[in-house]
């Protein structure tokens, strides 16, 4: 069998070779000489020539429309098998033509972008593709972008407090349709919290005479102040407002902080329970947990403070009160209760012109109404944001309940024999 084949193979080879190279030249004439029709989608669009100050909505600052287009060509098979709309562009040339016209697009509009594909000699017909061109005035305006809350988390160990400036622009030139649409509605930019590290933070803790501070500064990259335009641009844009150098989110350490003053409780009885509820029927009663000292009911338990400066609470903590809401048992069982500043306006003011008065270069930098303004914000932000917590650092929970001609109050988180083993441990304020 084995000699059969090889016989087969050997004889007359010559004329079997001239076959097979025939037979191979034949194919490649064919294949080569063959026409097909092929349709590709999603041809990009370029505009040349436009008259100065005029442009077109949609188009990019490269010249690209957003809007592409289906092409029909006829052509040579081999070439056409593989093309694709990266090959392809159309050009369209907008010279001595009106405010809007129609472009009939054909053969002598398509360039080719892969330097290896002659479409003179491939492509032999393109279906004429017609579409309407409306040319619009380029106008250049200053879009406000909004800075928005982050996402994401901040690392262990920290708390976001804000972001500053609140409020950028962002000049751009286009269409003035596009332009004023975007001006009206504004754009928006937002970090994600999950982009930072705890060690990028802990690297930018400044230091004080007087030891660490609280806050952390993070300074926002350039490559995170960019804003996504596709009317605009295929890349994102830049924010090009002088204030953007500013941009940084802050902030706080979550450190416990102690609070270092006994907390004064009372007791606020709504008027339209007066007759059952007021002061001469119901007293607030002290246990090892609410103590009277100078006619005054207070928690001396040592209480902290987390999610603030200590800024902040040294110049807040002697103005804080415990305010409880009395209401009868058949409305709430456990009554409320919150710790309020008093007087916020005037710890705002203090807060504002301490920090002031200790502003760095960097922050000299800033025009002083908006360094205010965002130091006010701020105080607002820890005011809106503070907890106390007891000494094994959970949060402050109370049970406040009416007994007989009394109001009993207890921490939940805290037994009797904690409370009191902290009142002998720590040293009466004077």
């Amino acid at each position: 069998m084995r000699s059969l084949i090889i016989r087969l193979v050997l004889e007359n080879w010559q004329r079997k070779l001239v076959s097979l190279i025939l037979a191979m030249v034949i194919w490649i004439f064919v294949s080569y000489s063959m026409t097909v029709t092929k349709t590709v989608q999603n041809v990009p669009v370029r505009v040349v020539n436009l008259p100065p100050q005029k442009t077109i909505e949609g188009m990019q600052v490269n010249g690209i429309l957003n809007k592409r287009i289906p092409l029909t060509l006829t052509g040579n098979k081999a070439a056409l098998t593989d093309l694709s709309m990266k090959d392809l562009e159309v050009v369209i040339d907008a010279t001595s033509k009106s405010d809007e016209w129609i472009a009939v697009i054909d053969k002598k509009n398509l360039v080719s972008l892969n330097p290896d594909l002659n479409l003179s000699k491939v492509v032999s017909k393109v279906v004429p593709f017609e579409m309407i061109v409306r040319e619009s005035k380029l106008v250049s305006e200053k879009i406000p972008v909004l800075v928005t809350q982050p996402i994401g988390e901040a690392p262990k160990g920290y708390q976001f407090l804000d972001a500053w400036p609140y409020h950028l622009t962002l000049t751009v030139n286009g269409p003035e349709e596009s332009v004023k649409r975007m001006k009206a509605r504004g754009l928006k930019l937002t970090f994600n919290l999950n982009d930072i590290s705890r060690a990028e933070l802990d690297a930018l803790i400044p230091t004080k005479k007087n030891g660490s501070t609280d806050e952390v500064s993070f300074f926002v990259p350039t490559s995170w102040k960019k804003i996504l335009l596709p009317q605009l641009s295929d890349t994102p844009i830049e924010i090009n407002d002088p204030q953007a150098k500013l941009l940084r989110l802050d902030f706080s350490r979550q450190d416990m902080i102690p609070l270092g003053v006994p907390l004064p409780v009372i007791v606020f009885f709504p008027p339209k329970y007066s007759n059952t509820l007021n002061p001469e029927t119901y007293s607030l009663a002290t246990n090892e947990f609410i103590i009277k000292k100078n006619g005054i009911k207070m928690i001396s338990t040592p209480l902290y403070a987390q999610g603030v400066s200590r800024l902040f609470l040294e110049t807040v903590k002697d103005m804080i009160q415990i305010v409880i809401i009395a209401v009868p048992k058949s409305e709430r069982e456990t009554l409320l209760w919150s710790a309020q500043l008093m007087y916020p306006h005037e710890l705002e003011d203090r807060y504002v012109a301490k920090v002031m008065s200790e502003s760095n270069d960097e922050a000299g930098n800033v025009q002083p109404h908006l360094r205010e303004d965002y130091l006010r914000n701020r105080f607002r932000s820890y005011m809106n944001r503070f907890r106390l917590y007891t000494p094994n650092g959970k949060k402050l929970s109370l049970k406040i309940e009416l007994q007989a001609n009394a109001i009993s109050v207890s921490p939940v988180n805290l037994t009797v024999e904690k409370v009191q083993e902290v009142a002998k441990s720590t040293t009466p304020p004077p």
